[in-house]
């Protein structure tokens, strides 16, 4: 009796052992396969926005102070409502760096380092977390006042950052840097941000169900 419990007690050990094994390989490459068809949607969702915000950068109004006016701040609103706040804030991180090894998609076609170390350096650095925050807003708008409040506040970030560095490099007090970099551009922001948003929510949705985007 007791080498029959033995075989017992090990093909019953094995008999667990090779399903638990199965059964994790079959998890493992599910994952796998969910893994690889997100990441070629997210690869594609990511190069057309940062290609749309390489073409709005161009759209550009030169302002007194040195500091323009561009379409950039629309794309990227556009970026994070339309793409949430993961794939937004990367479409324009990869915008960033293009630039910054010098790729011509900043505004007037420019690039190089140079443009993120110059008195507007500080806007286009937050370009990213400016996308980021209003894609958190999109992902929890269920949440009353959400929406708006993160869109209200990744602008305030861009500006804030804006401006801290151009009184950095430009060695001005921060109402210079205010007037300069803010005040001037206030009503076309507003505007902006209230299309972009808009705008946004409207391809998002009529997109989110082919994209599975929520």
């Amino acid at each position: 009796m007791p080498p029959i419990r033995n075989n017992y007690s090990s093909t019953s050990f094995m008999n667990i052992l090779l399903q638990l094994i199965f059964s994790k390989q079959q998890y493992v490459d599910s994952i796998k396969k969910k893994k690889t068809k997100i990441s070629v949607q997210d690869i594609c969702s990511i190069a057309i926005m940062t290609a749309i915000t390489v073409v709005m950068a161009q759209i550009s109004i030169p302002m007194p102070m040195g500091v323009p006016m561009t379409m950039q701040t629309f794309a990227i609103t556009l970026a994070g409502v339309i793409l949430g706040s993961k794939k937004g804030g990367l479409s324009i991180l990869v915008y960033v760096l293009l630039g910054a090894i010098g790729v011509p998609v900043f505004a007037g076609f420019s690039g190089g380092v140079q443009n993120l170390i110059g008195p507007t350096g500080g806007f286009i650095i937050s370009f990213p977390i400016m996308a980021y925050v209003i894609g958190l807003g999109v992902e929890h708008r269920k949440k009353k006042g959400m929406f708006v409040l993160m869109l209200i506040l990744g602008t305030v970030l861009n500006y804030v950052i804006g401006v801290a560095m151009f009184c950095i490099i430009m060695n001005s007090s921060v109402m210079t840097g205010i007037t300069a970099c803010v005040l001037p551009f206030i009503p076309t922001a507003i505007i902006k941000a209230v299309v972009a948003a808009l705008l946004g929510l409207q391809i998002r949705s009529r997109l989110g169900a082919a994209l599975q985007w929520a």
